[in-house]
């Protein structure tokens, strides 16, 4: 996921072939004719790779803003601030892809960074069905840990009930009178 963030930041390999969206913005005055949105910025392309001029954090998608135009840009992103909200998530980017595709623009979604958020995304499912496994699995031994010096605790730290009688209050009376009697 670190590659994902830092995609656009620098512009030097690996990081510049991470984006989130390429789209043909060629007539769109002052674009580059082929643009990929990063998390820093709106970079053009040059020899297959991001070619980003500053950086600027939290960039947000949101092509009439980027470009500072409405000309030549689809018209589901003009006069709305939609896309703007939705950057911080991804269906902001899948929206726009489909948005420059429906205007007659090629777009695509970044394979890198797309890539890399699902290997994470199935690499949280994956520990999560372990963590699952491991636990169902530890609760069927009848194992107690206390020869581990846990102190009587069980493996989550919990303390075991105890099996002595705590007694009452009028139990300790009759035993202090019992005891006196005796003496």
């Amino acid at each position: 996921m670190l590659l994902t963030i830092l995609g656009g930041s620098v512009g030097k390999n690996p990081t510049n072939r991470f984006y989130y969206l390429e789209a043909d913005t060629s007539g769109i005055p002052g674009a580059a004719p082929l643009t990929r949105w990063t998390t820093w910025n709106a970079c053009g392309v040059t020899n297959g790779r991001d070619s980003c001029q500053g950086v600027h954090p939290a960039f947000p998608f949101d092509p009439p803003r980027n470009f500072g135009t409405s000309t030549g840009i689809p018209p589901q992103f003009i006069g709305t601030h939609k896309y703007y909200y939705l950057t911080r998530f991804i269906a902001a980017f899948v929206l726009g892809r489909k948005n420059f595709r429906s205007a007659g623009h090629t777009a695509s979604l970044g394979r890198y960074n797309f890539g890399f958020m699902w290997a994470a995304v199935a690499c949280l499912f994956l520990s999560t069905i372990l963590f699952c496994a491991g636990s169902a699995a530890s609760r069927g031994k009848n194992t107690t840990y206390s020869s581990r010096g846990t102190g009587g605790r069980s493996f989550m730290g919990r303390r075991k009930k105890s099996t002595r009688s705590r007694g009452s209050f009028i139990d300790k009376e009759r035993e202090r009178r019992i005891s006196k009697d005796s003496d």
